[in-house]
């Protein structure tokens, strides 16, 4: 056997089968090839931003032209109805009403109008978030203490995570924290990449009386659902991320009836209040990023969501199921392929400081040509997070765990 045969061997030995599609390793190859990445290192860091497609930069670069060329002539006259079919595709591939979603220049933008927006706290109520939610986001609900008068609650979620511990967690929150009106839940953590079960979340949420705000910045795109399957009112999206679109479009998503809850931007005073689009006001923005938005759509939609959510776990599998054996390494991300997707994190067991992180991402990098990041914010301390995507080979993975094997003695 080669090395790849023994390191499939050995995963496998340790994963439910994956679907026959998501190991067609020549039909993913082929759609590796679709990305111009920078062979200079193993790229698995692709949480930051999704790189577009070949098809899909053709098409923003053709957009650029276009606006640069025609400037406002196009932008106050053909654009806003092209903009609004693309607004109305979105929704659609969401699974929500048009009226229901707005752009956004990201999901940070978006998150913070939901929560600084939202209306129904008054003093002596409660909010909650977690260790695991974006810093920013948690900045956000932090600020609500001066802004609205609220007790803030913030918990640690378990770990290791298993689907009872986790709603267990919310659920003391809850039963301790009577006064909460609402709470935020990420649904794929930018940390460690554990996918919460918000529906179930949200669920107990409503028994309680308290609203959910839904951080998918991360499982758009990566995961195969629809946020309606979420059972949350307010979400915040990214597009630039897993569908892949240019940098610079996100949504905001509010459920129909909800609209009132959020209070309209200040700098849109004299829009319809009627209309989503009055909660964000983000001023002049990239216009062709958002016009390219069918072209990373029509990618997507090529390889299918069920197809790509498989890959991507097959790939996190091929190495996290190995190093989660090997003796000097801990896996934060639980293997019940309920709680993972594409991002998994560790480190070497014990070193939980970010100076001990900051040293291991350097050490893959500067020693193995791997590319990660560090991140912080657990309770438990700092990790590593490791990426791939669509543009990922086995090759790479493979490397990595070779590299693992090397750095855990």
């Amino acid at each position: 056997m080669d090395r790849r045969t023994l390191l499939g061997a050995a995963a496998a030995a340790s994963v439910a089968p994956v679907p026959a599609f998501a190991a067609d390793d020549e039909r993913w190859l082929k759609i590796a090839a679709q990305y111009d990445i920078t062979r200079k290192v193993v790229q698995l860091e692709h949480g930051n931003w999704g790189m577009m497609a070949r098809p899909v930069l053709a098409a923003y670069r053709a957009n650029v032209e276009r606006v640069n060329r025609e400037t406002s002539f196009y932008a106050r006259r053909e654009m806003p109805g092209e903009i609004e079919a693309i607004r109305a595709r979105v929704a659609a591939t969401l699974g929500v009403a048009t009226g229901e979603i707005a752009f956004t220049r990201n999901a940070t933008e978006a998150m913070r109008a939901l929560i600084l927006g939202y209306n129904k706290l008054r003093p002596g109520d409660a909010v909650l978030h977690a260790d695991l939610d974006y810093d920013s986001m948690q900045a956000c609900m932090e600020s609500l203490h001066a802004r609205r008068g609220v007790e803030v609650v913030k918990i640690a979620l378990p770990e290791p995570a298993t689907y009872q511990w986790v709603i267990d967690a919310y659920a003391k929150a809850f039963i301790a924290h009577p006064n909460l009106r609402m709470v935020l839940l990420t649904h794929v953590s930018h940390r460690t990449g554990l996918v919460l079960p918000v529906a179930d979340i949200a669920a107990m949420a409503e028994l309680h009386g308290i609203d959910v705000i839904v951080d998918a910045a991360h499982s758009v795109g990566q995961l195969d659902f629809r946020l309606p399957e979420l059972g949350a009112d307010f979400i915040g999206i990214n597009l630039h991320k897993w569908f892949g679109a240019p940098l610079g479009v996100g949504a905001i998503v509010i459920r129909g009836g909800r609209l009132a809850d959020i209070d309209v931007d200040p700098a849109e005073l004299g829009a319809d209040p009627a209309d989503i689009r009055s909660r964000v006001h983000t001023g002049t923005l990239d216009f062709a990023a958002q016009l390219t938005v069918p072209a990373a759509l029509d990618f997507h939609e090529s390889i299918g969501i069920k197809a790509k959510a498989a890959r991507l776990q097959m790939l996190r599998c091929r190495w996290a199921l190995l190093a989660r054996e090997m003796k000097g390494i801990e896996v934060l991300t639980p293997d019940d392929p309920l709680f993972f997707g594409a991002i998994t994190a560790f480190r070497l067991k014990g070193q939980t400081s970010h100076a001990a992180n900051v040293a291991l991402a350097k050490r893959l990098l500067d020693e193995h040509g791997i590319f990660t990041v560090h991140r912080d914010g657990l309770a438990s301390g700092s990790c590593v997070r490791v990426t791939p995507a669509l543009a990922t080979t086995i090759d790479e993975v493979d490397r990595f765990v070779e590299a693992l094997r090397k750095i855990a003695g």
